[in-house]
């Protein structure tokens, strides 16, 4: 019987300081609001499942975030020289047309053939600079006009090929990657009138 007595006393030495509401004589558990154990379980257990859940759809989230990221600075990378790109095009453009008219005599003469393998040196730099950052030409003569990579500029009567197909090529189009940097501008074939 005395260790049942030095155990309450000890019990009520424990609780001193702790407000009377807080202690419920009768249920040694302090169950609230007259709940029993196995449902504050259920409800503990229903909280518990829906932090799980807020857990995934925020880990998910954070994961679509990352990816997106991710491919956000990938294209920034791929496609950065884009702005560049397209202003070296027109000096590509006048190098061409540079190379286009010099004269046949001009090229077979010593005076200017050095002038003009330098010319040529130059363009196929450009090119080899291109592609290595993956710009390239769109292929266009010969082909059907496709209104993702040609701009048709004029219609020419033709009927030694079908309508629709490029027939002239006014100014070389460019891709950067898989993006259109310039279109093709192009004259198309059509039926005589």
């Amino acid at each position: 019987m005395s260790d049942d007595r030095t155990r309450d006393e000890a019990a009520e030495n424990e609780l001193k300081g702790v407000p009377e509401d807080m202690i419920d004589g009768d249920d040694q558990y302090g169950e609230p609001d007259g709940e029993s154990v196995d449902d504050a379980l259920a409800k503990l257990g229903a909280e518990l499942d829906e932090a799980k859940q807020q857990v995934l759809y925020a880990r998910a989230d954070t994961q679509n975030l990352r990816r997106r990221m991710e491919k956000e600075i990938a294209d920034a990378r791929a496609y950065a020289a884009t702005g560049f790109a397209r202003d070296i095009l027109s000096v590509s453009d006048n190098l061409s047309r540079a190379l286009d008219a010099i004269p046949a005599d001009l090229r077979d003469d010593e005076k200017w053939k050095s002038l003009i393998a330098g010319i040529e040196a130059t363009g196929r730099e450009i090119d080899k600079v291109f592609a290595s950052h993956g710009i390239s030409r769109i292929a266009a003569k010969g082909l059907p006009l496709d209104p993702n990579q040609h701009q048709a500029m004029i219609e020419i009567p033709t009927n030694e090929v079908e309508p629709g197909t490029v027939v002239q090529e006014m100014q070389a189009g460019y891709m950067i990657k898989d993006r259109l940097l310039r279109p093709a501008m192009v004259g198309v074939a059509k039926k005589p009138d």
